[in-house]
């Protein structure tokens, strides 16, 4: 077990994974987080479950030999592919992401609750578990190619992706949409202008960073510092690195002005 000081490690195939980073750096300030974005080897939402766990311990052991005190999966396909793998091959607090099916089953009145998320995703046994608690009025919507036109920041194409998407729906029926993809939230403002205000928007950002807290908490790990860091590290190239620095603190699309 680490100490206090220690890093936490934070990973993602990507770029998404930063706005799941940036509720935990807003809610344990004092803390170090190391993210990695595992750029060389995405999409994982595409590759089969054995692909992503290779992937994935590829990450882990390069993480691992920071003395990383804890290990963040800032990836819903990588959860569903991995998580369970990990906490038993580990002897570090794991903590995962899921889509935010249970919140959107509570605002859900007599409509659907629309999940978008990778295909691999919503084709997990951890999610079909998800589902048969909490997933009455639930439908599945696989989002081929979404995480790729947030990764490029494609705006405007994610904005016609969306407007396909959601023609193909009746969203007086709707309740809620759950973005299942952590690059999705990054999207969440135009989702908004774009949706009936009765339809909630529900993701699991906020309450990863909450489950980080009491994980710490309960291993005495809480960093003890006034202030922390965040390091930025890629498979990919490493121009990455300057935009995901720019990600922690961007502006989001259809958010308005800063």
């Amino acid at each position: 077990m680490g100490s206090r000081r220690d890093p936490i490690g934070v990973f993602d195939s990507g770029i998404g994974g930063i706005s799941t980073l940036r509720n935990m750096v807003k809610l344990l300030p004092g803390e170090n987080f190391i993210y990695y974005g595992d750029l060389k080897n995405a999409p994982y939402g595409t590759k089969s479950t054995a692909e992503v766990l290779r992937c994935v311990r590829g990450v882990v052991a390069h993480l691992l030999e920071q003395r990383i005190k804890a290990l963040v999966i800032a990836c819903n396909t990588a959860t569903g592919a991995a998580a369970a793998t990990l906490r038993k091959e580990l002897d570090i607090p794991v903590v995962a992401m899921e889509p935010a099916l249970k919140p959107a089953s509570e605002l859900r009145r007599d409509g659907k609750i629309l999940v978008m998320a990778t295909p691999l995703t919503l084709n997990q046994p951890k999610f079909e578990k998800l589902m048969a608690q909490y997933g009455a009025g639930a439908e599945k919507v696989p989002c081929v190619g979404l995480m790729e036109l947030v990764e490029q920041e494609d705006e405007e194409g994610a904005r016609k992706y969306l407007e396909g998407l959601f023609s193909r729906q009746d969203l007086d029926r709707v309740d809620a949409v759950v973005l299942g993809c952590t690059h999705y939230v990054f999207l969440k403002a135009m989702i908004r202008e774009m949706l009936p205000e009765h339809i909630a928007i529900t993701e699991g950002n906020e309450g990863t960073a909450r489950q980080l807290r009491r994980v710490l908490q309960r291993a005495d790990l809480l960093s003890d510092a006034a202030e922390g860091s965040v390091t930025f590290e890629t498979s990919g190239d490493e121009a990455t690195l300057e935009t995901m620095r720019r990600w922690l603190a961007r502006k989001d699309p259809g958010s308005g002005p800063a």
